[in-house]
């Protein structure tokens, strides 16, 4: 598969979960990578194993909570590889504590990572693709939880629910320029954010529709997707990957 020969696409978070599984199915159809996250070794490994099958990939640090590293990191692709196509905003964490106990310092750490960085990366990568003239499309990674409430994640569902908005206004805004503004709310996915705890594993995708938990394999067939021209008419959506989950529940289990 060619589809995606000749882009480039930065993916942040992209050395493992649903960003590293993203990046192997773009790397399938040709695209040119640049693996952004904080862990830089692992993003030189899987730059190293994308090299290794023929893959143009870059690996690059960065912390997206700081905007300066954001703009860095996006004006390094273009210098190195010619043109930005497109960004995965996936970067994330994830830090449970009763609102009751969520301090400042515990609040703003989790809307640095998940919200401020997915606008460092849209604002930096539109302005980019404007001055290049480039029809590219951004991909935010939002959540169930972005519409929903859980306990203990008053901070995540803040995050989450901005970026689900972010997403329809950036949309909205860009419009004019030919870029794209989508996002994917992922269920309960098997990724390093839920620990190694099988019974807490278990319980979370017992939650879902069929009962299982998601794997992120599945979310980033739905991000390949929505970069690619299929995908052309899809705009300012925020894809819910849940196995039915926001269908159906009514309180979290």
């Amino acid at each position: 598969m060619t589809e995606q020969k000749g882009k480039v696409f930065i993916i942040t978070g992209g050395a493992s979960g649903i960003g590293k599984e993203t990046a192997l199915k773009l790397a399938v159809q040709g695209a040119t990578l640049v693996i952004a996250d904080y862990n830089d070794t692992a993003a030189e490994q899987l730059v190293s194993e994308l090299e290794a099958s023929n893959v143009t990939a870059g690996a690059y640090k960065v912390d997206v909570s700081k905007g300066d590293e954001v703009k860095a990191l996006i004006d390094w692709t273009v210098q190195k590889y010619g043109t930005l196509s497109g960004i995965f905003n996936n970067a994330g964490i994830g830090l449970v504590k009763p609102f009751l106990e969520m301090d400042p310092a515990s609040y703003h750490r989790v809307i640095d990572v998940d919200q401020h960085s997915v606008y460092y990366g849209m604002y930096y990568a539109a302005k980019k693709m404007v001055e290049l003239g480039v029809a590219g499309t951004i991909v935010n990674t939002a959540s169930i939880y972005g519409t929903m409430a859980a306990v203990g994640s008053f901070n995540y569902n803040a995050a989450k629910a901005a970026v689900v908005m972010m997403t329809k206004s950036g949309a909205l805004e860009l419009a004019e320029h030919n870029i794209r503004v989508v996002a994917v709310a992922p269920g309960f996915i098997n990724t390093p954010i839920l620990g190694n705890d099988d019974s807490i594993k278990n319980h979370l995708g017992s939650l879902h529709m069929r009962g299982r938990i998601i794997q992120p394999e599945q979310v980033a067939s739905v991000v390949a997707f929505l970069f690619s021209d299929a995908a052309s008419a899809i705009n300012g959506q925020t894809i819910p990957v849940d196995d039915g989950y926001l269908s159906f529940k009514t309180k979290q289990g």
